[in-house]
């Protein structure tokens, strides 16, 4: 479909120029690559264009084939539609334990209301991102009643596996108290998506053995383009103001959207960025495995083989994934994101996220970055002495990132 085409294999050396006229002179200054690539194309920084240039086309590259796989295994593209839908009073969540509070989210900076709840604005709403039953994503939407009618930054935030749309709710009523359009989804086999408690690890195990869709992180990230198709069109937010966020698998699919997707300005994965690749080859894919080992045992058995190895695992995510371990892994995926904003969040001993294997990512993204002539836009923060956590500190630093770069002027 030709809209989402434009805006999946848009440049970003062109995204969103139309309004940097209304964006404040300092929120202009973290986009300097703008300007300097309009100076390096007219010869005064050949040298400096010509890598801006090589960017842009790896850039380009990566998108073209990463949606040319997405398009591979949907069920039948439609036209977007949406329907207002009722709230979830009791949401599904895919644990035999639910947890009821999460201290990380509750630290959350918010502005000071007396009466908040009264100042919320809900909608709960379902977009056709295809045909079939999958294909009706479900979303949550939280704004200030009082939005002065103009234009406001939003923030897309995802979930972690097993939870759902509505565990984010502490994530989102903190940013809206503060401006923000504050948006949640349901990722595919989750919360209004799920009919049970083994729904996610069902979906898994039928990729595996029909190889008809892609459950883990691709499918979801199908449903964040065309989502980005929607917010974009939305009256009350800005379409050069949207950020991505999210939690483990969360962190991934905010990852993997914003590689595919330019429309997503401003990043933050939180503990989901990893190499795929090199975990395998080193010997540190047992925690992520073991994160949806159902799958992985299911292969086994059919694969004759005695214990779940490398060579199982490989095979898992060429096709529940395909190209997750090599021309899709974080060490082309990630640097694609550049120069738009980046911050990495991750535990230093994260078993699931090795920090080692980050090493190469890391340094492909500087470099990219460098190359726009942009270093200031990524940075990359692995925690010491935490695992596979999503921490308090992790919440602060996402939220000045988002203030920093999408709404220094919110309450202007």
């Amino acid at each position: 479909m030709a809209i989402l085409r434009s805006h999946v294999l848009l440049r970003p050396s062109l995204t969103c120029l139309c309004h940097t006229a209304t964006v404040p002179w300092n929120r202009r200054n973290s986009y300097a690559f703008k300007s300097s690539y309009r100076v390096a194309a007219r010869g005064s920084y050949q040298k400096e264009a010509n890598q801006m240039e090589e960017a842009i086309v790896d850039a380009d590259k990566f998108r073209a084939e990463f949606l040319s796989v997405l398009r591979s295994r949907r069920s039948g593209e439609v036209p977007l539609n949406v329907k207002h839908a009722k709230p979830v009073l009791n949401p599904l969540i895919q644990e035999a334990n639910p947890p009821t509070f999460s201290e990380a989210m509750a630290s959350c900076p918010k502005a000071t209301f007396s009466n908040l709840k009264d100042l919320l604005h809900e909608e709960n709403l379902h977009l056709t991102t295809e045909e079939g039953e999958q294909g009706q994503l479900p979303v949550l939407i939280i704004s200030m009643k009082d939005s002065r009618q103009q234009k406001r930054p939003a923030i897309v935030f995802l979930h972690s596996t097993n939870k759902c749309k509505e565990w984010l709710r502490p994530l989102l009523e903190a940013y809206a108290s503060r401006g923000y359009v504050a948006i949640a989804i349901d990722s595919r086999y989750h919360g209004e998506r799920a009919k049970n408690k083994t729904t996610y690890r069902d979906a898994l195990i039928s990729s595996w053995k029909r190889g008809d869709t892609m459950p883990f992180i691709f499918d979801t990230v199908w449903d964040l383009i065309k989502l980005a198709d929607y917010l974009t069109k939305r009256e009350d937010i800005d379409p050069c103001r949207i950020g991505i966020t999210g939690e483990s698998l969360g962190g991934m699919h905010a990852w993997f959207a914003a590689a595919a997707d330019t429309r997503y300005s401003v990043v933050v994965p939180i503990i989901g960025v990893q190499c795929f690749r090199w975990a395998v080859d080193n010997d540190k894919w047992q925690a992520r495995v073991e994160s949806i080992k159902p799958v992985f045992e299911e292969a086994r058995i059919e694969l004759g083989m005695n214990e779940i190895n490398k060579e199982v695992v490989k095979k898992v995510w060429n096709r529940i994934a395909p190209g997750l371990d090599s021309q899709f892994d974080s060490i082309y995926s990630v640097p694609a994101i550049a120069p738009r904003p980046l911050l990495l969040l991750n535990g230093a001993e994260d078993p699931r996220c090795p920090i080692a294997g980050l090493d190469a990512p890391v340094s492909r993204t500087q470099t990219a970055y460098q190359k726009f002539g942009c270093p200031e836009n990524f940075k990359f923060i692995p925690q010491p002495e935490i695992g596979h956590q999503m921490t308090s500190e992790m919440v602060k630093e996402a939220s000045d990132w988002f203030d920093r770069f999408l709404c220094q002027n919110i309450k202007e």
